[in-house]
């Protein structure tokens, strides 16, 4: 390990599994403390006690990314706890399938309010910390589903679209202010999310369909977003890092 996030804090949210929790854990061997939210609060204990017996600094959170006042809780819990923030990773996501017709309102709705208005929200009460701290860095986490279509999940589609755009507004709004601000495009990642929502064989197929001929794992996102979140990427806003075994590329 490099240290490269020593003396950084850093918010994740969805961190209490999957790509986040591979994040945090990554974070915290790279020197960050790290504030941990979730609405699955039990798990997300459990990491920060986890972390903490390792020796790092972490603090978890009840963290629901619709809710504004949660998200001024947690920012606030950040400079009250560690001094300041300076990383925001906006992770938490939730995926339901369905066409355009195929899909209710209220997964519509509910789809738009975690994915979309989350990682906006996250942005709007993060960026006053991070300006006060003198610098940081956004990493929004989009989806290959933000790049291409595949006739199904119109919901995440239409949000992790929007993410990735959402993502170029914010880095040309904050530049001057060297607040860099990217978005991170997995492909089918090994994570509880797609367990849920996939079947073994599914995945499999979609391994197959990939270059590398597998699906990633949580720890291969984490390093990309730990590169985009560390000074090493000084000079990069505003675009996007896929990350997808070459999935894309076809």
């Amino acid at each position: 390990m490099t240290g490269c996030l020593q003396g950084k804090v850093a918010l994740i949210t969805g961190a209490a599994r999957g790509q986040g929790a591979a994040e945090a854990r990554l974070f915290v061997a790279e020197g960050a403390k790290v504030v941990l939210g979730d609405v699955l609060e039990d798990q997300v204990m459990a990491l920060a006690e986890e972390l903490r017996g390792r020796g790092g600094e972490a603090l978890a959170i009840r963290l629901d990314v619709t809710n504004e006042a949660d998200w001024t809780a947690a920012v606030e819990s950040a400079e009250k706890h560690f001094g300041a923030l300076h990383i925001l990773v906006n992770n938490a996501g939730i995926l339901r399938l369905g066409g355009i017709e195929d899909t209710s309102l209220e997964d519509w709705d509910k789809v738009l309010s975690v994915n979309l208005t989350g990682t906006w929200l996250g942005m709007k009460i993060s960026v006053p910390a991070i300006r006060r701290a003198g610098s940081g860095s956004i990493v929004n986490i989009s989806s290959i589903y933000g790049l291409i279509g595949s006739g199904a999940s119109a919901a995440y589609h239409a949000t992790k679209g929007a993410v990735r755009l959402l993502t170029k507004t914010a880095a040309v709004q904050y530049a001057r202010e060297e607040i860099r601000v990217n978005s991170v495009h997995p492909g089918i990642i090994d994570t509880p999310m797609v367990e849920e929502v996939f079947s073994d064989e599914v995945k499999a197929g979609i391994g197959m369909m990939t270059p590398m001929g597998r699906v990633g794992q949580p720890e291969e996102i984490a390093q990309g977003v730990l590169f985009l979140a560390s000074d090493a990427a000084s000079f990069i806003t505003g675009t996007e890092l896929v990350i997808d075994g070459g999935y894309t590329a076809q």
